[in-house]
């Protein structure tokens, strides 16, 4: 099964920039490729609002391995998530914003069009939100949030994550910027805790079912700061490997143990304060001005202007849609009786499509994964005029991430191709995977999924690899496991099939789950309940996935949203161009156009027809 994937975004695109805003793939390297020639007023342009942006998100620059040179202090630098630093950024959107539609567009080529048009309906999205009086607004990311600090959110999170894996330490330099950042820490949490009290005195309060899970995760770090504990250890494990002499340990468990250990447990504070006035409800319709946040969620997260009562029919009509595709397979293979998600839930307890639960069978993914890699590449000269190279590598995740991660994420590599893109496969124990779920998680993860696409986009300049849209980059995956259906991968394997038939299903309860959760009054139980019904899914599974929902409001609807529109996409093209149609060059016009919000998917493709159309 693939719900955990809804995660996977933290570590594969997130920069957490005000908590967890501009998303991108993580690149290795300067982007000083894009500086070889002179620039144009145009990359000019572009090359500036991405400096613009990056001085609001120094962590991003980390992320993108571009904290050097001339950006070498933002390695020591956070972003300022206080009402200040969040009002300071809409400032600066809004000018390049002004900027960008000032702009003659006459002459430009079809690349630095587009480029201008991402800018422009992600400032214009992002714009909106800084409008509503509370929240977290992912600029051209996907992590939108009402809530500052909850159980997913919060510099009580993202900070210590990037201190422990993503701060390169191979100088004293770089030790004395880790520190930097730690000292940083405090003000950035004070920051959120000011917000987290204006809200609360608006009577925007999390639901209580959020906030208890979220006040044992503070005092878990509380504790660890006071330790000195895995942060102290980050910095003095990364500066010993690097072979640096110094008291880094010591310095490093004076700012945690005292500053870092107080900011937190002002912020958990606040939030004990807001437990008592929490109410159970878990949709955006109970909290003041919920109605209008979720309106704007949606857009955010579609780049729609779909309304909830849209996507909640959408996700309704298109799950009895699949479930009509997955009942004849379920017959064929003997599964007759019960609903389609009962039937799938006795399909997954099938030893047939098992793995061994031991180091054989973990082998044994790993070498199915790359049978099924094989099978694809094959195929893929007729899905698409452009090749790359498709550069990925299949590894397990790093033991002590597993019990927390998904069941798998996948991202493109390096720039430069130094790093290959990666397919991560969680192995804690192989009942995560099963035979006729693997191959779709493949193509959805790998190619022609997540790391495929992310190699179109090497070449674009660097606010696009800042700005990434959940509908794009989820759509192609879907849409991926569509092609890898489409190509004939499963007609030998009919049970593949039904694990992609399974795989959209499941993003089809999405839309309605978190439609039902926010607009339509369903509780936190009723949306547990229609995954398990509906789709066959394990409770436990779901009890998390429908709290992101909740914390997350509308992050879930852009998957299914994002692949059915370049579906539809596809369909006008075909229609308009008839024998001239070819799928080779519908898939290079929206793979090469790199990852755009849907209204700009569109003009590309009525572009690529016109042009098709002589």
């Amino acid at each position: 099964m693939h719900h955990p994937l809804s995660t996977a975004l933290t570590r594969r695109q997130t920069l957490a920039v005000l908590g967890g805003g501009a998303a991108g793939i993580a690149i290795a390297g300067p982007a000083s490729a894009l500086e070889t020639a002179p620039p144009s007023g145009a990359e000019a342009l572009l090359d500036s609002i991405a400096d613009n942006l990056l001085a609001h998100s120094p962590e991003s620059a980390t992320g993108l391995g571009i904290d050097t040179g001339a950006r070498a202090a933002m390695r020591g630098q956070l972003g300022d998530r206080s009402a200040a630093g969040v009002q300071a950024l809409a400032d600066t959107l809004k000018a390049d914003l002004a900027r960008v539609r000032a702009f003659d567009t006459a002459g430009l080529d079809h690349g630095t069009r587009t480029s201008l048009a991402v800018v422009d309906s992600a400032y214009d999205v992002a714009l909106a939100g800084f409008a509503l009086p509370h929240g977290d607004v992912a600029v051209g990311g996907w992590r939108n949030t009402p809530y500052v600090v909850i159980q997913n959110v919060g510099a009580y999170i993202d900070v210590p994550r990037l201190l422990t894996s993503d701060q390169p330490v191979k100088t004293g330099a770089d030790a004395e910027a880790w520190l930097a950042r730690l000292a940083a820490f405090p003000a950035i949490l004070d920051g959120e805790t000011e917000r987290l009290k204006a809200a609360g005195a608006d009577g925007l309060i999390a639901p209580a079912f959020l906030i208890d899970k979220a006040l044992p995760q503070i005092e878990a770090v509380i504790a660890d700061a006071k330790s000195g504990g895995s942060l102290t250890e980050a910095l003095t494990t990364k500066a010993r490997e690097a072979g640096l002499s110094g008291d880094w340990g010591a310095r490093a468990t004076a700012i945690a143990a005292g500053p870092v250990a107080a900011a937190l447990e002002r912020q958990l504070a606040e939030l004990r304060a807001q437990r008592p006035k929490a109410t159970m409800d878990a949709g955006m319709w109970a909290r003041p001005g919920g109605d209008e946040w979720y309106a704007w969620g949606l857009r955010a997260s579609t780049t729609t202007r779909m309304t909830p009562e849209e996507v909640h029919r959408m996700g309704r009509e298109e799950l009895a849609e699949l479930h009509g595709q997955m009942d004849p397979i379920l017959k064929k293979l003997g599964y007759t009786t019960g609903s389609v998600g009962d039937r799938m839930n006795a399909l997954a307890k099938d030893p047939a499509y098992k793995f061994p639960d031991n180091d054989q069978g973990r082998a044994e993914i790993v070498a199915y994964i790359q049978t099924w890699l094989g099978k694809i590449r094959a195929e893929l000269p007729r899905a698409f005029r452009t090749l790359v190279k498709g550069n990925v590598e299949v590894k397990r995740l790093p033991l002590a991430e597993e019990p927390g991660a998904p069941a798998a994420y996948g991202g493109a590599g390096a720039l430069d191709g130094s790093i290959p893109g990666r397919f991560w496969i969680n192995l804690r124990t192989t009942e995560l995977h099963s035979r006729y779920s693997l191959p779709d998680l493949t193509m959805h993860e790998a190619i022609p999924g997540h790391a495929w696409q992310g190699e179109y986009t090497h070449g674009l300049p660097l606010i696009r690899t800042m700005l990434a849209f959940n509908a794009y980059s989820e759509g192609w995956a879907l849409y991926a496991e569509q092609l890898a259906d489409e190509l004939g991968l499963y007609e030998d394997f009919e049970v593949g099939r039904l694990g992609y038939l399974q795989s959209l299903a499941f993003r089809a309860c999405r839309l309605v789950v978190d439609t039902g959760l926010h607009a339509k009054r369903w509780t936190r139980e009723e949306g547990v309940r229609f995954f398990v019904e509906e789709n066959g899914s394990n409770p436990l599974e779901v009890a998390s996935e429908v709290d992101r929902y909740c914390s997350w409001a509308a992050q879930a609807c852009g998957y299914k949203v994002g692949h059915s529109e370049i579906v539809r996409q596809r369909g006008l093209a075909q229609k308009a161009l008839g024998a001239r149609y070819d799928l080779r060059d519908f898939n290079d016009t929206v793979v090469k156009g790199g990852n755009v919000p849907l209204d700009v998917l569109a003009k590309n493709v009525a572009e690529y027809v016109a042009g098709a159309k002589g």
